[in-house]
């Protein structure tokens, strides 16, 4: 916690200070362009990853990015609430899904009962994740390890985009042309962003070359 004070005082002596103009615009309200959905994973900075400034981007972060279908968690559904602010009054015009290497909701699908004894939260949760290993096994019997590992958070973050297809509000603005869809991955050790990439169906790197949308 002292490092996070200390983290404070900086922010606030630098930081804050040179742009205290910005701040206090920005105080006033948020009109941010993108909803981004990551995992809550500590590893993982979408600020810093894009390089973008406070007010840009929307970030919904939870454990494996997950988005349960449309109505799949009747009760308290937070992730359903933060998309429907996010598309309905903040206008976004692009949502992004960001999964990520070494993710350990992905690793968690592939461990035993014993592993969520106590955490019964987290297991329900994953539940919603679980077809992804299930795609990884079908179509890729070979793959084990790493590899498996991959595989299954590309697919976690295929599922994922289908599932916030299910929200009516979000198909009515895909149908109208009015919001996009993108699923990235981000590689923590290379610091590499892929983006997936529908007619060739494969996830291909982010370069400057790239067209949007």
């Amino acid at each position: 916690m002292e490092k996070l004070y200390k983290g404070i005082h900086k922010f606030r002596k630098a930081f804050f200070k040179e742009e205290e103009e910005f701040f206090r615009g920005l105080s006033h309200s948020q009109s941010p362009e993108v909803l981004f959905i990551t995992c809550a994973d500590s590893r993982v900075d979408p600020n810093l990853v894009t390089q973008s400034r406070p007010g840009e981007i929307f970030i919904l972060r939870n454990i494996g990015n997950v988005v349960p279908p449309y109505d799949a968690l009747k009760d308290k559904n937070s992730v359903a609430a933060a998309i429907e602010f996010a598309v309905m009054k903040l206008k976004v015009s692009d949502i992004i899904i960001c999964g990520h290497s070494n993710c350990g909701a992905v690793k968690a699908l592939y461990e035993d009962d014993e592993y969520f004894e106590g955490a019964p939260h987290l297991a329900e949760w994953l539940a919603l994740a679980r077809p992804a290993s299930v795609i990884a096994a079908k179509y890729y019997p070979q793959a084990s390890g790493n590899q498996r590992q991959c595989i299954a958070e590309k697919e976690n973050i295929l599922l994922q985009l289908n599932n916030i297809q299910t929200y009516p509000f979000v198909k009515e603005m895909l149908e109208a042309g009015r919001l996009f869809l993108h699923g990235w991955y981000y590689e923590i050790g290379t610091g590499a962003v892929y983006r997936y990439n529908p007619a060739e169906d494969r996830f291909e790197d982010i370069n400057l070359n790239i067209t949007v949308r």
